[in-house]
């Protein structure tokens, strides 16, 4: 490796890893928004509509991120690989795990799309009551279309994420949501859509951001091509990520289904109070995903002392601004969720959930970060194992017997998700004190380095004696301070030529 590329990547930001984390955290807060951003707009919107059409949308939202989960947790594998390979001077192997990575979200999504058809009916039998579950089936078939072109937006954003490119995906988010809000005000109060009209402004909103963050790469997406090699090392890393997704998930819809059936306030106000909570959430999880792209240069480049110092100030970052919204929503959050509430029993109802939130708030900040340390790490095996059996030892089984049994309604189903963090991020973060991630990290070190480059395409080989690639276009490596750097498009670039 030589000395330029070594001081770009881990040696630049080892003496400031939080000003590195921020950096890449804040863009990423921002895009990682957008999903959930969007089905919140569609939800306020709709929630002036009525209670029931607020219950649908609610439950069909959920449903449609189940269906998605596996992609989406599949496709975090992207960036991890990318990071480990830049860290390790394997540039050239970025445009492969990229070209693994779309074809994934194209297949995964088509498979989504079917079966958020097929399973429309089945959701819309989960509501209290009929008509809501009419409207959940309505929106479901409608959110779902975008499925395919939503996976490979997550395909294009990991790979920059990897890059260490976190600003082009939020412009792109940004564009896609700021439409997103346009279109909920005129089809679904102006045309009097619902929520149809919800669910199509969600659907173009999705379309838009990827049209976004393509197409300044039109000419390299074009090129891609799918390794095998390159497939296996994304799956290798991204389905026992997917795996866990899928089960949480899973986890989760039925504490969701179970507080719906309970009566619409109790789910009404399950959905509200989980969207508010979001923007405490969220942060945190863009603090995650910095840190597994720092985690994976280190790991790449063999800088294994820079794994705990990564993490500890990550966690820092995150708890300092848990804090923050646990005061906020302690104060004022009785008072907010009243206010998105039309119906005295909702507000009620997410009062009390508040009020549960409120206890695993900094709990979920410190879930979130160490996974993502394991995730940069390669040790995505552990923390799939652990998120499951938390998730489903704890969650349904509390929310039956305190929400049902013992008569708490939705609150009782919260406390098992409450118990379900914090046991959750004790068991993380043991393991990442104590460096038990480092077998899996010597083993994707060794897998990077056994990884050969795709061959040059005929009619881009060289002709005898002509110079390499990068030797007749250097691309200049600058550090993460240099403005043109962050702005530049990364995937445009030339990979530089690098020893072993």
């Amino acid at each position: 490796m030589s000395a330029a590329l070594e001081e770009s990547l881990p040696a630049v930001w080892a003496a400031r890893p939080t000003r590195e984390l921020v950096r890449l955290a804040w863009p990423i807060t921002v895009s990682t928004l957008s999903y959930s951003a969007m089905t919140l707009c569609g939800t306020l919107f709709v929630a002036s509509v009525g209670a029931d059409e607020l219950a649908g949308v609610g439950l069909a939202g959920v449903v449609a991120f189940a269906l998605l989960c596996f992609a989406i947790g599949m496709l975090r594998g992207i960036k991890t690989v990318v990071a480990q390979a830049r860290g390790a001077g394997r540039d050239e192997l970025v445009d492969d795990y990229l070209g693994a990575g779309v074809g994934f979200a194209l297949g995964l999504g088509g498979v989504a799309l079917v079966g958020g058809w097929l399973l429309a009916p089945l959701a819309a039998g989960l509501c209290a009551s009929p008509a809501a579950g009419a409207f959940a089936q309505a929106y479901l078939r409608l959110r779902i279309l975008s499925a395919p072109l939503m996976l490979a937006y997550c395909a294009l954003r990991e790979t920059r994420y990897g890059e260490g490119d976190a600003r082009t995906p939020m412009r792109a988010s940004i564009v896609g949501n700021v439409l997103n809000i346009v279109l909920c005000a005129v089809l679904v109060i102006g045309l009097d859509l619902g929520v149809a009209g919800a669910a199509l402004a969600t659907v173009v909103g999705e379309s838009a951001q990827l049209a976004v963050l393509a197409w300044p790469a039109r000419a390299r997406l074009v090129r891609l091509r799918w390794r095998p090699v390159a497939a296996r090392a994304v799956w290798a890393q991204g389905a026992p990520t997917g795996l866990q997704f899928v089960m949480e998930v899973g986890s989760f819809l039925l504490l969701t289904a179970v507080v719906a059936g309970m009566s619409s306030a109790d789910g009404a106000a399950h959905q509200l109070v989980l969207q508010v909570v979001n923007v405490s959430f969220l942060p945190a999880h863009a603090i995650a995903e910095a840190a597994s792209v720092l985690v994976g240069q280190a790991v790449g480049a063999g800088r294994f002392e820079l794994v705990r110092r990564v993490a500890w100030r990550a966690l820092a970052l995150g708890l300092a601004y848990a804090a923050a919204c646990t005061v906020v929503l302690g104060v004022g959050g009785g008072a907010i969720v009243s206010a998105m509430a039309d119906d005295v029993h909702v507000a009620a109802t997410a009062t009390a959930l508040v009020h549960v939130g409120l206890v695993f708030l900094l709990a979920d900040a410190a879930n979130v970060i160490a996974r993502g340390v394991l995730r940069g790490a390669g040790d995505v095996k552990f923390a799939a194992v652990v998120g499951v059996l938390t998730a489903w030892a704890l969650t349904p089984p509390t929310a039956y017997l305190l929400g049902i049994r013992a008569g708490w309604g939705a609150a009782g189903g919260w406390i098992g998700l409450a118990a379900e963090i914090i046991l959750g991020a004790t068991v993380f973060w043991v393991r990442v004190a104590r460096g038990s991630w480092r077998p899996a990290a010597d083993a994707a070190r060794a897998a990077l380095a056994a990884t050969r480059p795709a061959p040059a395409r005929h009619e881009e080989a060289l002709a005898p004696g002509a110079p390499a690639p990068s030797a007749r276009c250097p691309r200049r490596l600058a550090s993460t301070d240099d403005e043109d750097s962050l702005t530049r498009n990364p995937l445009e670039t030339v990979p530089a030529e690098v020893g072993s």
